[in-house]
Order: C-alpha cells, then structure tokens, then sequence
C-alpha cells in the first residue's frame, strides 16, 4: 500500500524484481522493471543511474530480496527496501499482477491504436493487395537484425525511430499505401501513428499481428533479406524531414533542452537524468557522448522499462539532428515520461 501511493506522486521510486525474467513475465506490479539477481550489479547501474534514488526490490517471498540490498549497497545506492511479502504480499493487498513483459509499452500501443484511431489491415488484406501489385510500400519497423531473421516478403527494414527521417527517401509518390508492420502489435501502431502525426500525406496503416497475423494466415515468411532503408540522405530528404519534426514540436509543445542545461541536469544529485542516444548502433559506436545510454528510438517507445527504471526520472533524448529525438519524446511524453529533445543533437 506504500508504495501503491506512492506511485504518481511526483517523487522517484525504482521498483525492481530481482526474479529472474520468466518469473517477472508470470506476474508483476505494472510498473515494476525487470533486474534479476543474477545480473544485478550490471543492470541496476543503468536502470538507477543515480546512487540516491530511492529503490524497493521484491522477490518470491524466498529471503533473495535480502541478498540484493546487500549487492545494491556494495555498489553504492543508499536508500533502499524491500517490498514485505513480495509479490505475492502485492496481490494480496488487492493489487493486480500482470503477465507478460514491456507491459506499459504494450499497454500504450493499445491506447495509441483506441485514441487515435490509427487504421490498420489485416494480412490476408496486404496479400490480397500484393498479389494485385497495388502501388503499397512495407516498411517493417523492428530492429534490423529482427527484420534479417525474418519478414514479410517484399518488406523493407526501417526502424521505427527511423521513419520520420528516412520516409522520403523511401517513398516519393504521393498516392503510394504504406504499411507498417512489426512482430506482433504495438510497433505496427506505433510505427504507423508516428508518420501520421508527422504529417506525411500518403494514406498509412498499421498490419494487425505482424509477422505472427502473417504466418496465423498460413503465409510465407521470408529469411535472410536485405532491403533496408538507405543510410545516407540527400540535403531535400533531410531538411524534409527536420521540417516536419520541429513543426510536431512545436504543435505539441515538446520540450527541447540546450547542452548547458544539460550538463547542470546531470550534475545535480538529487534527480535522475538518463541520456539517452537514439540513433542506430553503427552510428552509436562510430562516437556519442559521455554517459549517454544507446537505446535505439524505436525500441525505446516499445520497451521504455529496458533502459529507464526510475519513475518521476528526467529524460534526455538525442540524435545528430533532432529528428529522431523529438520523434521519441513524442511519444514519451504522452507516457507520462518527463521527456526532452537535446538542441542541436550531438554538437
């Protein structure tokens, strides 16, 4: 009951089960992160990045709750309890436990699609209209490697945070359908949403199920494809694209921070911030910033409890040009997430 009410109060609070992730995924409280014991003190780090924020860990009721504090306080946090009875001590205050994992990501997709209306087809729908050769556009917004494990054929990989850049590129004829898929739900929604509050003209709809709708309709994936989205952008492409960015952030008030605020947020002890870059990893790894956490953006929207585990957390989002940034503080931001776009990007 604690920590029910303090949930939405306005304070931090990480609330970590420290199972391991099949037992988080059989039933948790719906903002807990996972952080198993067993890879603890490498996970808590970037889930708490600040050592004083307050953190209650949980387990079965089987006294593994003790030995966490205890590796917690070796590591350095100061402010930390566990959750009397576990997560069945939760339950049994009357609140609910729910399965599965990303939950609040999930949970959101669901409310995107119910809010706003995002249209959708089925696959059956997008076979019939490939057979026809309709003038339509798959762009899968997963993660490369997902997408070159497995696609629907004809696909082409796009990452989600990477479609309000990279659509012009992509598609140039104004009555061209684009479908966007993903593996299951929340990224087609998410992914279809994102270009139509950026404001692209062509009609956009999300493919209901994913690739799993795909193969529940006893059709063919493909494997090992290698259409992606081109890496390098003309000048028109890009300024296309910076265009409609900074015309959302300014119709939804998206909030934009310059390095030197920056810099005071992250010296301040007593409130997270996490830095988070959200460009792809081969532009990651080719250079970032100090401290900064690589989460790319599309993911972060649909696994936002992977990377950031401290609610009431500031939030810092940056690319190279803002584009991807305020594309992930859209949505965070109507999370609930205390969420900004760096200025500038990486300068």
């Amino acid at each position: 009951a604690e920590i029910h009410r303090s949930v939405g109060g306005g304070g931090e609070l990480a609330v970590l089960d420290i199972r391991e992730h099949g037992q988080y995924g059989q039933g948790h409280p719906f903002f807990a992160v996972s952080c198993p014991y067993s890879v603890l003190e490498q996970r808590a780090p970037i889930l708490v990045p600040r050592y004083s924020a307050p953190v209650v860990v949980y387990d079965d009721n089987d006294n593994l709750a003790g030995r966490a504090v205890d590796a917690l306080a070796r590591i350095g946090y100061i402010d930390i309890r566990i959750l009397e009875g576990g997560a069945s001590a939760w339950e049994s205050a009357g609140f609910t436990l729910y399965q599965g994992v990303n939950v609040p990501s999930k949970t959101f997709g669901e409310l995107v699609e119910h809010f706003c209306h995002t249209p959708a087809i089925t696959a059956s729908e997008l076979h019939e209209m490939q057979k026809r050769g309709d003038n339509l556009i798959l762009l899968d917004g997963r993660t490369s490697e997902d997408y070159s494990n497995f696609n629907i054929p004809g696909g082409i990989s796009c990452p989600n945070a990477e479609l309000p850049l990279r659509f012009d590129a992509l598609v140039d004829d104004p009555a061209t359908t684009v479908v966007i898929n993903c593996a299951g739900r929340t990224r087609s929604i998410i992914g279809a949403q994102t270009l139509i509050d950026f404001g692209v003209t062509q009609k956009v709809l999300a493919l209901e199920n994913g690739t799993q709708g795909w193969a529940l309709a006893d059709l063919e994936l493909e494997r090992g494809a290698d259409r992606f989205a081109p890496e390098e952008l003309s000048e028109a492409v890009l300024e296309a694209a910076k265009a409609r960015a900074q015309k959302l952030a300014t119709d939804q008030d998206i909030a934009i921070v310059d390095h030197s605020m920056l810099t005071t947020w992250l010296q301040d002890n007593g409130r997270t911030t996490y830095l988070i870059d959200v460009r792809s990893r081969a532009e990651f790894e080719s250079g970032h910033m100090p401290g900064a956490c690589h989460v790319p953006g599309g993911q972060l929207v649909q696994a936002t409890d992977l990377a950031v585990g401290v609610l009431g957390g500031r939030i810092v989002i940056c690319d190279d040009n803002e584009v991807r940034a305020i594309m992930a503080v859209h949505w965070l931001k109507q999370m609930g997430r205390d969420a900004y776009a760096l200025r500038g990007g990486m300068e």
